[in-house]
């Protein structure tokens, strides 16, 4: 399947959403909301839960599914406040020894001035120091479209697993060819130069997991994926969590170093 196919997938209104997951791996989950700075972002999803016995932090980007949902989240593009609020619930985590779990799906962060005015840099930056030195498991999954700083801001774990149908890159394929060939209409050329998904990043270990999607897609065997995921996570979550902390963060350390 081409890269550009992937990416239609990726972005389909239909696909499942990190809510969607999180109900079904935490059906405890009980949500936590703010920054404790300045107010809740709806872009991102976050709180605690258990999964197969675990405890859990679960934090997911959050697109919504129907138009009214879809503007109250922002389009899963979350405001510095999101990426605090994430922060927040990640020390937290820390604090009582739960890992952390993150889901990663969307486009970038938000780009408006309001955004940038309450420190949208310093807040995703922030996220990446903090995730590197966190002493307890994290692992992400990417299920969708995972764009740029915005989505790397959840991504900086131990492990990172992309959907077979979710996409991880530094920018759009459509901004990617806006900018190398001045011609955004070029993107489905872009999206296979720029080895955004899941195969090719796991040929290049950026990734260290696919999760297969049958049938047409998520959307298409929801039900049939969220079984085994539920059962690699239980295991992996075990593994790291048996670590000892300076084993796991040397480990994390050097994840990202040989990049």
């Amino acid at each position: 399947m081409k890269a550009w196919d992937r990416v239609i997938k990726a972005r389909r209104t239909d696909r499942p959403t990190a809510y969607k997951y999180i109900e079904s791996l935490c059906p405890d989950f009980i949500e936590l909301h703010g920054d404790r700075q300045f107010k809740d972002d709806a872009a991102i999803i976050g709180g605690i839960g258990t999964i197969g016995g675990i405890s859990v932090t679960i934090i997911g980007q959050e697109k919504g599914s129907k138009t009214k949902e879809k503007v109250k989240r922002n389009f899963g593009m979350s405001n510095p406040e999101g990426y605090r609020k994430s922060l927040r619930l990640m020390k937290q985590a820390e604090k009582f020894n739960r890992p952390i779990i993150t889901i990663v799906d969307t486009t970038g962060a938000f780009c408006g001035i309001e955004a940038e005015e309450r420190g949208q840099g310093e807040a995703i930056a922030r996220n990446l120091f903090e995730m590197s030195n966190l002493k307890v498991p994290i692992i992400s999954l990417i299920i969708g479209e995972g764009g740029s700083g915005g989505a790397l801001a959840l991504a900086v774990s131990d492990e990172v697993w992309m959907f077979e149908n979710a996409i991880y890159s530094i920018l759009s394929p459509e901004g990617f060819a806006s900018i190398l060939y001045k011609d955004g209409s070029l993107a489905p050329q872009a999206a296979e130069e720029m080895k955004i998904t899941a195969h090719e990043l796991k040929n290049l270990q950026i990734i260290e997991s696919i999760i297969e999607e049958p049938f047409d897609g998520a959307h298409d065997s929801f039900d049939i994926i969220i079984g085994p995921l539920k059962y690699q996570l239980i295991d992996k979550l075990t593994e790291l969590s048996n670590m000892d902390t300076s084993e796991l963060l040397e480990n994390r350390y050097n994840r990202y170093r040989k990049f």
